[in-house]
């Protein structure tokens, strides 16, 4: 134990230093001389979260020519990503917009948040975030803020007079220069600013019921010497925000109307203690502990906001419009706090129809959170969960991930108008790959015709469902649709018998549970996404056939021999010399089969090739000049063609498809054990998913299917 203890010392000490200094009171006038050195204790809620997210750091970055920002805060670094949110660059920046302008009092601050977009499209996750990010920076020198609570006579004597008897917080977290009278308000923030040196201060609202009465019974005790009384009876703290404390953070969903009622938001009466006070109008009766009230100087969030009650909503606009909440049998009282909500499509729609919520339309900002339309950030989100460091024992198969994402982004897209572009044509486009014949204004075009694209589809918690599914999968069936020669040339199902997953195990669960999925609208839909699940298997199956292709051909020196012998005919062509045969040593015409072979790889045509060889040879003289050596493997597409003609020349020798066979020579096993390693050194295979895609892509070229491009 004392091991541990000595372990952790430092930490400790480190805890115990802060606590000491969160837990350091001040007086009235101190806490004066602590604004001159940082104002920014004073901040609104606005201000003190949007502070917190431009504190992370942001990049800029260029898509389809037009630059878009990326917050560093919505990485959510300091929890590992574990609330991550990806692919929405565009839409996380008008959230922050939002927050900017309620930060520089444009009038958003004035407005409800209210995210918008389909079911498990990251909204509660970008709510959940703020909050968890704002309780961790209200502990930092950055975002410390204060409040106050009163106490018996400071000044040591025992005056009977003094109606305050034990110590009280403010219930409602308020900020300290509230307890400056308003009539002396603006003359006394005016020479505070004097001596502040940036953005002045800002002072709104008053004090919550509770303090007022405290204030008043005081002032009369003291004959209205206002000083004394903030000079013997209060005390500034530091204020450490925490939902599971309620305190700066409250949150608010929809229950079933009988157990509900809007006290829940703005507090209730304390029955017990109307005996004690005499009265259910004294402030000491109640319970400053609706949503509303915990959640001044922060956060407030309310889950599926739209299918709460019309009196729920009612709350709001106040709230959102004047900053002001009524309590039962109180004044409207002021409150600081950023109001979030969200909600799925339904419910939205439902607004935009009722006539009745135009109040509530009008103080809205509606802010569009849809899925993921890009791969890779698509595949992000699943490795958030999927990854060796969270699935010990199992291992996932290359592009399994991929293709569940492919898949889902497939169904959220809408399909392409022009002609001679397929659903997946589009999105790889919007994944940033290149397509012969489009460019980045056509992919802005595609964007803008398709103004529903993100707000459909299928959402990434069906996705992980399924591969859950997967993960718990005991010996079964692979999913690959290949099959082999049993002993007596049966047909046998090729079976995974270890702890791997691959994507057409992963497939055939998104398939299987369409049947069952209550979302999807119709038997349209349905089919529709059963046949995006056969795209996507074919898409796997030439990605599969590449990587196969590229470990057969993979032996480098066979590769610089080629690529050696492409460029010397590529050379003599274009300064129309001949070629010194290595062997005979005689000089002969440029190779035209040879040089054809390996352009016919990637489709450059015949009349192309003059163009293609010219700038291959014009490439490699501007390296020249500036003292460099060319390396073939930095065109991809000269690469990419100098594999599939080694592959070509070399499958028969390989023999891939006796694996489907069953008869296999020692000299054939031998090369194919070779393939199978590259395929786990190069491509991130285990053994199982290594031999399993060897006996798939087998049986795709045993039945003549293969292609060369």
């Amino acid at each position: 134990m004392s091991k541990l203890i000595d372990r952790f010392g430092q930490e400790v000490q480190l805890a115990q230093a802060q606590h000491d200094d969160h837990s350091r009171e001040l007086t009235f006038e101190e806490y004066l001389d602590l604004i001159q050195r940082n104002p920014k204790v004073t901040r609104t809620a606005f201000q003190r979260v949007y502070d917190m997210i431009i504190l992370e750091g942001k990049e800029e970055y260029t898509e389809y020519k037009r630059k878009i920002v990326r917050y560093k805060f919505f990485e959510d670094l300091h929890s590992n990503g574990q609330d991550a949110v990806f692919g929405i660059d565009i839409r996380l920046s008008d959230l922050v917009e939002a927050l900017e302008s309620a930060a520089k009092r444009y009038g958003p601050e004035r407005r409800i948040l209210l995210l918008h977009g389909p079911v498990g499209s990251s909204k509660s996750t970008i709510a959940r975030l703020l909050k968890k990010r704002l309780e961790a920076y209200s502990r930092t020198p950055e975002g410390a803020l204060y409040s106050f609570r009163w106490v018996p006579n400071e000044s040591g004597s025992a005056d009977t007079k003094i109606p305050l008897t034990e110590i009280m917080r403010c219930p409602m977290n308020e900020e300290p220069l509230h307890l400056i009278p308003r009539e002396y308000r603006e003359k006394f923030i005016a020479e505070i600013n004097a001596k502040i040196n940036g953005n002045p201060i800002f002072v709104e609202g008053s004090l919550c019921p509770a303090c007022r009465q405290n204030f008043r019974e005081l002032l009369r005790s003291y004959d209205g010497d206002w000083t004394k009384v903030i000079t013997n009876h209060i005390k500034v703290y530091r204020l450490i925000i925490s939902e599971e404390d309620r305190v700066g953070i409250g949150t608010f969903q929809p229950k079933d109307e009988k157990n509900q009622d809007s006290t829940e938001l703005t507090g209730d009466i304390n029955y017990r203690k109307i005996a004690q006070y005499g009265s259910d109008s004294d402030p000491r009766a109640f319970n400053f502990d609706g949503e509303f009230n915990v959640a001044n100087r922060g956060i407030i969030e309310f889950v599926e906001v739209l299918k709460l009650d019309v009196a729920f909503l009612y709350d709001l606009l106040g709230a959102s419009q004047e900053h002001k909440i009524k309590p039962k049998k109180f004044p409207q009282t002021d409150i600081d706090e950023v109001i979030i909500g969200h909600t799925n499509e339904p419910e939205f729609r439902k607004l935009e129809s009722n006539e009745y919520m135009e109040a509530l339309r009008d103080r809205t900002i509606r802010i569009d959170v849809p899925y993921v339309t890009k791969l890779a950030e698509e595949i992000r989100i699943y490795e958030k969960d999927y990854n060796p460091q969270k699935i010990k024992g199992k291992h996932i198969a290359p592009h399994t991930l991929e293709v569940a994402a492919m898949w889902a982004i497939l169904t959220r897209l809408e399909d392409p108008k022009k002609a001679k572009l397929t659903l997946l044509q589009k999105l790889k486009l919007y994944s940033g790959k290149t397509i012969p014949g489009f460019t980045e204004d056509t992919v802005k075009e595609l964007r803008s015709e398709s103004a529903r694209e993100g707000m459909i589809g299928i959402s990434p918690r069906y996705v992980q469902d399924k591969i859950s599914n997967a993960l718990v999968m005991n010996e079964t069936d692979s999913g690959l649709p290949a099959e082999k020669e049993g002993a007596e040339g049966a047909k046998e199902k090729i079976v995974n018998t270890q702890s791997c997953i691959n994507p057409f195990m992963v497939l055939n669960e998104l398939a299987d549970g369409l049947k069952r999925h209550s979302l999807i609208r119709g038997e349209d839909d349905r089919n529709r996404y059963h046949g995006l699940i056969e795209a996507v298997k074919q898409e796997y199956e030439d990605i599969v056939k590449n990587e196969v292709q590229r470990a057969m051909s993979s032996d480098e020196q066979a590769l610089q021999r080629l690529a050696s012998n492409y460029l010397d005919n590529v050379r003599a062509y274009t300064v129309k010399e001949k070629v010194k045969n290595k062997f005979t040593g005689q000089k002969e015409e440029p190779d035209e089969r040879l040089m054809r072979s390996i352009e016919l790889k990637i489709d450059i045509p015949d009349g192309r090739k003059d163009d293609f060889r010219r700038e291959i040879m014009n490439y490699i003289g501007a390296q020249a000049i500036e003292g460099k050596a060319f390396d073939y493997r930095k065109n991809e597409r000269l690469v990419k063609a100098l594999e599939l003609k080694l592959f070509e020349d070399q499958k028969d020798t390989i023999k891939i498809t006796n694996l489907v066979s069953g008869i296999m020579d020692k000299e054939t096993q031998a090369k194919i054990d070779v393939v199978k390693q590259r395929m786990i050194d190069h491509f991130g295979y285990c053994d199982v998913c290594a031999t399993d895609v060897l006996n798939f892509v087998a049986s795709i070229f045993a039945r003549g299917t293969t292609k060369q491009s």
